[in-house]
């Protein structure tokens, strides 16, 4: 027991006494006494406890390149004056713990292994270094070492043979392997075993906690395969990750058993009701007693097989009851019976009736190369809206359900992914997105993932990446064997779109109108769909002295009037801005422009007209009248200019200035006749014939008066000669006072051979310019003056 003036104290959670109470600074403590002693000298009281510190702990494989700390010990009889002594015995002192005999500190000097020793006792005392008397009576405390996992477990063999009669029932025990642990078992989980199989699947099983064998197949065949090699493990740590492992090979052996069994096979991908095979038993009778009757007794064959009878033949033909599937199991064995279906009843209380017998039908089921198998059909994810490209979206897995249980490389149908917004890896199945997802463009991406099975001997060089990670393959293998999967992806909403008005409204407040009156009701719009609903918030700026809003928490709000009175004159137009939020997170919210026109309303506050009085009578600022007046000018002189113009171009002067510009009227008829005798090439008619004759076309250059009436010519008769015609028509236009004042040559195209009528131009005519009277000029008036001028003037020079 130790003295009520020794106190142990550990310093370190790992070094900690039991049971040990902090103590309080400046504290001496009497570990079984009945007082304590303060600073200031007073005496406190306090009750016996029984504590013990008598024990210390250490972790064993320290690591560390300093002694390691044990422990500190401490006597109230240590005054802090350097006159106490601290000494220890006991085993390892010395060579593997030392204390320092002015503090109390003892340090393990060496790695200890609990294995070699996991406790050690050690004796403490404190003498006064001056007289050497004994301070503090020998005591004896132990150190305890701590256990880590520093030992795998073993096996006491490492390979152990064993054997098992073959059609054993599954659950058959086989053998029984077990592995020790070196570590503490009574500490932690250091030593706690646990035993798993890591090669012999599915035939066999192992208890997790004995390591006991057992069959996992039922009808396990010895000609089919006799002997399995089964690799078992125990790990400590209680299987746990971090533990050490051992492990050891059981070579098992199937036991040779007499059995009387119909063997079959059959492709996994046989269709229900298919036979795969036929049984007969032999009967030596003839006739109806020979006539047999076929039935399934075990429970396993029944589920997956019938049998019928061929009357026949008498065979029984075993058809496929339910869809087989080689990767559940591969083979099935069952007992059959067969009876005779006539009954001799001499022969029915016999101690062996012959009436039936039973056999064994084994079937084996061969493997089909089938396509991948999604673990999910169909797929549905879910992936917020707004993640940025390359931002995980979900998982799709396939798997080959053949035994061979090949690699699948994965790729996205294009077809159904038209805008490439997803991407997967072809290898592990992930699908990414390859652009920004916006759910108020499209809440839901349907697309279709291939799973495509890749053989041992795929050709790897084969294997091609389009684009977008689009999986191309190329091999040698079976390249058809391929699945597809929808993919339903659901955009889920993120508030990121901020409300708005949910229209646009037009609206007028009166010029009478009062304070506080409702002008307008206001309501808003938000593209996002959060999950409990909208709930907008809307406000005005409060500084604003005309208008005011009261929000009537459903989302709609009131637009009032601040004050009284407004005036067209003052302002006709006020742009209110009203700011609308959401509640949802984060919050998102808009400015939208209520504009109010100001008009004028009767007593009952119907709206007469929002027009602008007149300016000028509103009293325009001086800027806006002399904009207006500007522009009164410029139209003015834009006015004057245009008068200008017409003016001048009135007084241009004629075509004709002089008697030398002479200008002919050509006529072309574009015929040529074949002379005087050729009275086919023209019809002569036309020339005789006035009212043919265009006579009346005025001139398009010059539009004269009318100061003569027109006179018309009168026929030439039938019998008339051409020369005769032509110097009638030349007289006539001579002394017509309406032809125009210079010649016109007309071209009449009648110039056959020997024709005397020469040139019919009356510029060539034996009419002189002094037998025509230009008097009339005069009359025709100020436009015709100057060409009066020239003619009347020659004429009297002439005379004179």
């Amino acid at each position: 027991m130790i003295t009520n003036h020794f106190l142990g104290l550990l310093m370190l959670s790992i070094l900690q006494p039991i049971n040990a109470l902090p103590v309080a600074p400046g504290n001496t403590v009497n570990l079984l006494g009945t007082s304590q002693e303060k600073d200031d000298g007073r005496i406190l009281q306090r009750s016996k406890r029984g504590w013990m510190w008598n024990q210390f702990f250490l972790l064993e494989e320290y690591t560390g390149n300093d002694n390691q700390y044990v422990g500190k010990l401490h006597s109230n009889m240590d005054r802090g004056d350097g006159n106490v002594k601290y000494i220890l015995t006991g085993e390892g002192v010395g060579s593997l713990f030392l204390i320092d005999e002015n503090s109390g500190d003892i340090h393990a000097t060496k790695r200890l292994d609990r294995e070699e020793r996991a406790i050690y006792t050690l004796h403490a005392k404190v003498v006064d270094k001056r007289t050497n008397e004994t301070l503090e009576a020998d005591t004896e405390f132990n150190i305890k070492i701590h256990d880590i996992n520093d030992n795998e477990p073993k096996f006491s063999k490492d390979l152990y043979f064993a054997s098992v009669p073959e059609m054993s029932d599954v659950g058959t025990s086989v053998i029984q392997v077990t592995a020790t642990d070196a570590d503490d078992q009574t500490y932690g989980n250091s030593a706690k075993l646990v035993y798993s199989i890591l090669q012999g699947q599915p035939y066999f099983s192992v208890d997790s906690d004995n390591g006991t064998i057992r069959t996992a197949l039922p009808n396990m065949d010895r000609e089919t395969k006799e002997n399995y090699q089964v690799v078992i493990q125990a790990k400590d740590m209680a299987g746990q990750m971090g533990g050490l492992s051992g492990t050891t090979t059981v070579s098992i052996t199937l036991s040779d058993e007499n059995d009387n069994t119909f063997r079959l096979s059959t492709l996994e991908s046989a269709e229900v009701g298919a036979a795969i095979g036929r049984i007969k038993a032999n009967d030596a009778d003839v006739g109806r007693n020979a006539e047999m009757q076929y039935s399934i007794v075990d429970r396993d064959g029944q589920d997956m097989f019938t049998i019928i009878s061929d009357q026949n033949t008498q065979e029984g033909v075993i058809r496929v009851k339910k869809q087989l599937d080689y990767e559940k199991q591969r083979t099935y064995s069952f007992k059959v019976e067969v009876t005779n279906t006539y009954l001799d009843p001499r022969f029915m209380y016999s101690p062996n009736p012959p009436f039936k017998d039973d056999a064994m039908v084994r079937v084996t089921i061969e493997d089909v190369d089938e396509p991948p198998v999604f673990s999910r059909n169909p797929y549905i994810i879910e992936v917020h809206e707004d993640t940025a490209a390359g931002s995980f979206v979900g998982v799709v897995s396939a798997r080959d359900p053949d035994a061979d249980n090949n690699s699948v490389k994965y790729s996205i149908d294009r077809h159904t992914d038209l805008e490439r917004l997803f991407n997967i890896d072809s290898v592990n199945g992930t699908i990414t997105t390859l652009k920004g997802l916006d759910r108020e463009m499209s809440k839901w991406h349907n697309i279709s993932v291939v799973a495509t099975e890749i053989s041992p001997d795929f050709n790897l060089r084969g294997l091609l990446y389009g684009p977008a990670n689009t999986l191309q393959t190329s091999c040698l293998g079976n390249p058809r064997q391929t699945t597809r999967v929808p993919v339903f992806i659901k955009v889920l909403d993120v508030n990121d779109n901020a409300p708005e008005f949910a229209m646009y409204y037009e609206t007028f407040v009166c010029e009478n109108v009062q304070s506080g009156q409702l002008i307008q009701t206001i309501s808003a719009v938000d593209t996002d769909e959060p999950l409990v609903g909208h709930k907008f918030v809307f406000s005005i700026s409060s500084s604003n002295p005309n208008f005011t809003i009261v929000d009537n928490e459903d989302n709609t709000a009131r637009i009032l009037t601040r004050r009284a009175g407004f005036s067209r004159r003052e302002m006709n137009t006020y742009l209110l801005p009203v700011v609308i939020s959401d509640n949802d997170y984060p919050i998102q919210s808009s400015t939208s422009t209520l504009t109010v026109n100001v008009c004028a309303c009767d007593s009952r506050g119907n709206m007469q007209s929002c027009n602008t009085e007149a300016l000028l009578s509103a009293g325009l600022s001086t800027g806006a009248l002399v904009a207006i007046l500007l522009c009164v000018i410029i139209l003015l002189m834009i006015v004057v200019l245009f008068a200008a113009l017409r003016r001048q171009q009135r007084k241009k002067e004629p075509l004709i200035i002089s008697k030398e510009d002479v200008r002919d009227n050509v006529v072309s008829y574009n015929d040529e006749g074949g002379g005087e005798e050729d009275t086919q090439a023209f019809d002569i008619g036309t020339l005789r014939n006035p009212e043919v004759m265009d006579a009346n076309k005025l001139r398009r250059d010059i539009i004269p008066e009318m100061l003569f009436p027109f006179q018309r010519t009168s026929p030439i008769k039938d019998n008339a000669d051409v020369r005769e015609f032509i110097h009638g028509r030349l007289y006539e236009n001579d002394s017509d006072p309406t032809a125009p004042p210079y010649d016109s040559l007309a071209t009449y195209a009648y110039e056959g051979s020997g024709s005397l009528a020469e040139s019919l131009s009356s510029l060539e005519s034996g009419c002189v310019e002094g037998d025509q009277e230009y008097d009339y000029l005069s009359n025709w008036g100020p436009p015709f003056k100057k060409l009066a001028d020239m003619y009347i003037g020659k004429d009297t020079a002439r005379e004179t």
